[in-house]
């Protein structure tokens, strides 16, 4: 989900570097969504392997 996240963001720079405002803004929200999910997702496994006793 990571690489989506990196996929979409530089998709949204190379846009707004060309001048594609709609489809830079549309990435860019995007890669933000994927980043949050991505983050929120990290924090539930690392809280569940430590809850179990598994080291990280």
């Amino acid at each position: 989900m990571l690489s989506w996240t990196i996929t979409f963001l530089i998709l949204a720079v190379i846009a707004g570097a060309l001048g594609f405002g709609g489809i830079a803004g549309a990435a860019s929200s995007i890669a933000q969504i994927l980043f949050i999910v991505f983050l929120v997702l990290m924090i539930v496994s690392a809280a569940s392997r430590a809850l179990s006793g598994k080291m990280p």
